[in-house]
This record gives C-alpha cells, structure tokens and sequence, in this order.
C-alpha cells in the first residue's frame, strides 16, 4: 500500500505539471507526453501488488489499449469533437461498469457515481451521433426540457431511494436506465452551436463521476485526478458561457428561437471568383483571417497556411489569425486544426486581443464563421445570438466570406453580414477556393 501512495503521489505531480505546460503552446506538446507518462504510471499500479486476475486485465489492457491506437491512427484531425464527445462518454462508462460490479455494497458516492456516469455516457453518445450527422436538428418544442429534466431528476432520487432502502438490485438497474434517458434528453434538444459547452460540461461529468467512484472505493488517485478534470471542465464551460451570453440553466431549459429574424432572402449578395480575391489580399497591407467550421469540413488549414506565407513574405502583408471562443464543434477546435498545420503561435489571437483590430483591417478573410460573426448578435433583441460575443469582421475595411452557399451557421440563425456593402462572397469548398488563390498569388 505504501507502494502505491508514491505512485499515487508521481502520476498526481505529472498531471498538474502537465495541465500546466498544456497552458501554453509553445510546451503544449511536452505536457501531453506527460500526461501519457502519468496515465501509463496509473495503469501500471493496477499490477501492485500483483492481482489474482492478472490475465484478464493484462488482456483488457491490451484490448483497449488496440482499440484506443488504432482509432487515433484512423481518426481524422477534422473528426476530433466526436472522438472528444466518445472518449467523454466511455469515461461515463467505465465507472458505470465498476458501480456495477460493487452494487452489492451500498455506498451513496457509488450510487451518484453510477448516476452522473449513466448520464454523462448516454448524452456522450447522443453529442457524437449529433456531431457526426446521424441525429437531424431535433424539434423538441411539444416537450418542456424543464420538465424532463425535473421529471428525471424526481425519478432517479425515487430509484435512489429505494435501492438505499430495500437494497433490491432491481432499484439498481432502474436508476440506471433513469439516467440513461436523462441524458438522452438532457443533451439532445441543445443546439450544434451550443456544441462546445456542451462537450466540456460532459468531460467535467467525467471528470465528477471518477471522484464519485474515488470515494467509494477510496482511491485517492481518481479522487484528486477526477477532481482536476471536473473543475477544469467547469472553467472551460463557464469561459464559453461568457462568450456566448449564455447561463447552464439556458443551455438545458430553453429552446431558442432558430428562425430566420431577417428578410435576407430579398436581399442579394455580391460575390467574386478567386482571382478578383487573390488581388484584394496582395493589395492589402492587413488581413485578419477568421476559421471556423468551415475550415475544418474542408480540411483548408494548410493551403491557409500556404496563403498567409505567399502574403506575409511575398507581399509584405501584417497576416493574423482571429480564433473565437466556441469556433468550431469543440474548446480549441481552430486551435489544434492551425496547430497541426504549423502556423505560428504568435499569430493566432483570441476575440478579447484582436477585436479592436478589425477597424483597422484591410481584408478580413472568413471561412464559414457564420454565427461568430453575425452582427445581429450585437443590433438585434430579436435574434437568439443577441448578447453573444462576436468577431467584429463587419468592421474591417472589406469582408471576403468563403462558404458553399448563403445558407444559414448551425443554429439557423442567418447572417445579414453577408449581404453588407463591404462583403464579397466567394463561394465554393473552403480548401479547394483557398488553394486556387494560392496559385494566383504564386504567380
């Protein structure tokens, strides 16, 4: 047992020292290593002092470890909000299976542990099959999402209950299946664009069930770990709560409003081809350049890369990129998607360092970041953004917005940005548009 207290005490120093690296980009890498290091010391003190079983968990070691190579070779870098959302939801699972396994001794931190895992997996699965495509925009308007959620809430104290009371296995298993549907309904009605809260309230779920299961069965490693993940989920929800003008209680008691608040369809558009793009950029001596969804559906990171090279040493051009809090489908998505592309730290900014920026831009060049840029967060009480922190790209001297068509960001909410008189649209594939202006700058 001392054993295991120094390794306790080493995986819980790697970790904090890890989350800690993790803080900046520049050491980002060495903290994941780190934290690979701490997770392998974890595991490793499953085999001390060597258990009876030691077959069956080398082999589920080795099975999961296959598992867990294997779909980090195939995953796509552009795919990684559903691999977040599934490995979110597998931790919910795991401690619901160790719950299960000691369901024979009443514990009230096993019983709330199995509660929040039960919830924490199933609404996992539903934001991955929502971030995958499976699941359409639901229409949940004939059920009120505050009384679902007080109805579940009513039920699995219920089955809480008489499982403490009658300590009958089936009470056991309806508090599971309760929360199985609660988190069914907890995370289906939210929209995609509420897709990054919703993400990192999940992971601080994972995060809170781990320090459930740490008390019951008294390990000190899932407790203070779980811990970390839990508050660190939380922070990371509340930073993105902000930004969007939002509260938890909005997030899973409300239905916003997706329709259109504007008459945009009797207004048109002006659009340009690629090369009339290529000459504004080379003529501009400041380009802001705004990722968002669209950049990672087209895997365009590179040849944007590519672009920002041709304008900054060729042209001279001051090139920077503007990163919002909730762009893309998960915390970070533009970050990593840029990261993995080798663009330089150092010229990637968050909304509260560049904003004041735009007025000063020559060319801010959007890639499908609809609803981070839609001014009608800003001018309309009506529309269900207003409130929301914004990109301030209306106020940049010219506007090139890159997207297949007019259509809506994903939360229905059109955009009255792009009909602007210092709006051009170029429309088209994000990556196959960016290459093409490449190749003009090239020349």
């Amino acid at each position: 047992m001392n054993h295991l207290i120094y390794i306790y005490l080493l995986c819980i120093c790697a970790i904090i020292i890890a989350i800690r690296f993790m803080a900046s980009p520049q050491t980002a890498a060495l903290g994941a290593k780190i934290s690979i290091f701490a997770m392998l010391l974890a595991i490793a003190s499953d085999f001390v002092p060597v258990p009876q079983n030691v077959i069956y968990l080398a082999s589920a070691i080795f099975f999961g470890a296959a598992v867990g190579i294997l779909l980090g070779l195939k995953i796509k870098i552009t795919s990684l909000p559903q691999m977040v959302a599934l490995l979110n939801g597998l931790g919910g699972a795991a401690v619901v299976c160790i719950a299960i396994g000691d369901a024979h001794i009443f514990s009230s931190a096993l019983v709330l542990g199995s509660v929040v895992g039960t919830v924490t997996f199933s609404g996992s699965v539903v934001a991955f099959c929502k971030l995958q495509g499976f699941l359409s925009k639901p229409d949940f308007r004939f059920l009120n999402p505050i009384i679902l959620n007080v109805l579940f809430l009513c039920l699995t104290a219920y089955f809480a209950f008489m499982f403490y009371r009658h300590f009958d296995i089936v009470y056991f298993w309806a508090l599971i299946f309760s929360s199985l549907l609660w988190g069914i309904f907890l995370v289906f009605p939210v929209g995609g664009a509420d897709m990054p809260i919703i993400i990192s309230i999940l992971n601080a779920f994972s995060g809170w069930n781990s320090v459930a299961i740490g008390f019951a069965q008294q390990n000190i490693l899932l407790i203070t770990v779980g811990s970390i993940i839990g508050l660190g989920g939380i922070i990371l929800a509340q930073i993105m709560i902000r930004a969007t003008n939002s509260s938890l209680l909005k997030l899973f008691t409300s239905h916003k409003d997706l329709s259109s608040s504007s008459a945009n369809h009797l207004q048109t558009a002006k659009s340009i081809n690629t090369r009339d793009a290529a000459f504004i950029l080379k003529n501009a001596d400041k380009i802001i350049i705004v990722p968002g969804f669209g950049m990672a559906a087209a895997s365009a990171q590179h040849a944007l890369k590519n672009m920002s090279d041709l304008l900054r040493n060729k042209f001279s051009a001051d090139v920077k990129y503007a990163i919002h809090p909730v762009a893309g489908r998960m915390p970070g998505h533009m970050n990593v998607l840029l990261a993995e592309a080798n663009v330089d730290y150092d010229q990637v900014f968050e909304l509260e360092d560049i904003n004041r920026e735009f007025s000063e831009t020559d060319v801010a060049y959007v890639i499908g970041a609809n609803d981070i840029t839609n001014p009608e967060a800003l001018s309309n009480p009506a529309s269900p953004l207003y409130g929301m922190s914004i990109l301030d790209v209306s106020k940049a001297k010219t506007v090139i917005f890159i997207k297949r068509s007019l259509g809506s960001g994903y939360s229905g909410v059109d955009n009255p940005l792009f009909f602007a008189p210092n709006t051009f649209m170029l429309y088209g594939d994000a990556k196959k548009v960016t290459e093409e202006i490449d190749k003009f700058l090239e020349q």
